[in-house]
This record gives C-alpha cells, structure tokens and sequence, in this order.
C-alpha cells in the first residue's frame, strides 16, 4: 500500500528537520557564516501547518507531535546558542569562532579539554552544551565530524541514568585528546563520602 499524502507531508518534514539541525551544527560549528533562516522559515511554516490541519490517523498524529517537539526544544536550543553568541557570553554556542589550533609536535598523555558532572542533564541544559562543544571543538581539531546534539544528548542521558541507578550521586564526563584522537569518557562520582 503507498504511503498517504499526510506520510509522505511528515517524511518531508522529517528529511527538513534533520537537513536545519545539520546546517545549525555547522552555523554554530563556525563552518556556515549565518544561522539557516531560509531552511528554518520552511520548516515553521510546515509545523505551523500541520499543527491547524487535523490528523485523524492516530500514528501520523503522534509521529507529528513527535517531530513538532523535538522541533520546539531544538529552536529553544538554537535560540538560546544565538543569544549567547551576540551577548558575548563564553562557553556553549556562544563560543567566537577561532582559528583551529596547532597541536603540540609531541603531546605527553592525554591533554583534558574538558569535564563536567551531571545528576540531570535535561535539568543542566547549558553544561551540556558546554561540553557538547567541547567535544565538537576537540573532534575538528583531529579531522572527525560532529555528533548531532540529539544522539550525543541521549548518550549522556543514557550513561547517567545508568550510573545513578546503579547508586551514583553524580556522574562525570571528560573529552581528552591523546595521540590525536578524542576520548569522552564518563565515571560514577560519590559525593556522601567526601
């Protein structure tokens, strides 16, 4: 059976969701010169569609909602990196763009660019964009791409609703670079015995 019309509307919009989000990657990234207003106008106008036409297939409804929210947080996210950015404000999105670093000739173990602890990083939404930055920044100086926030934010969830059901107050996360390669790493951290 051929997908609707209403299917293939939210494919489209899916594929455009996924298209702004690599071109904000790359605005915030310093690889693009302005944010991607032109491919951020069609995908408002797509979800403000869609949110006044009814959708009475309830699983083309809820894939909808679905992207309709993702696409919400991501403008929150992108908003704030843009205001941070023009306020000045280190750290995060708001990082100037800066030539790429030489690195040393010969690095002696790993070189830390980076730790932050965590108890809920939904709740801690500017250190984790510090450190996903960090990482960014760190992997473009060894020649690797970017990690799309959305993974690396599920990865970090992940890793500390791991760690903290296994009895951890805190988990620590660290992006290290030896040898010209990224690490990011994460450890359990108790806070009760110190």
């Amino acid at each position: 059976m051929p997908p609707s019309e209403t299917e293939r509307d939210l494919q489209r919009l899916e594929s455009e969701l996924k298209r702004l989000e690599a071109e904000y990657n790359m605005f915030f990234a310093g690889r693009l010169p302005r944010p991607p207003w032109e491919t951020r106008g069609r995908v408002d106008a797509m979800v403000k569609q869609y949110d006044r036409t009814p959708i009475r297939n309830t699983g083309e409804r809820f894939r909808f909602e679905s992207l309709q929210s993702r696409y919400a947080a991501l403008v929150e996210l992108w908003d704030r990196g843009l205001r941070s950015r023009e306020e000045g404000r280190g750290g995060g999105f708001g990082q100037a763009r800066s030539t790429p670093r030489v690195p040393d000739p010969k690095p002696e173990g790993p070189r830390v660019v980076h730790v932050s602890t965590f108890k809920d990083p939904m709740q801690e939404m500017d250190k984790l964009h510090t450190l996903y930055e960090s990482l960014v920044e760190a992997r473009r100086e060894v020649g690797e791409d970017a990690v799309p926030f959305h993974k690396f934010a599920e990865l970090v969830k992940g890793q500390v609703k791991k760690l903290t059901a296994a009895g951890s107050d805190e988990v620590a996360f660290r992006v290290s670079v030896k040898d010209g390669k990224v690490a990011f790493t994460s450890k359990a951290m108790k806070t009760d015995g110190e």
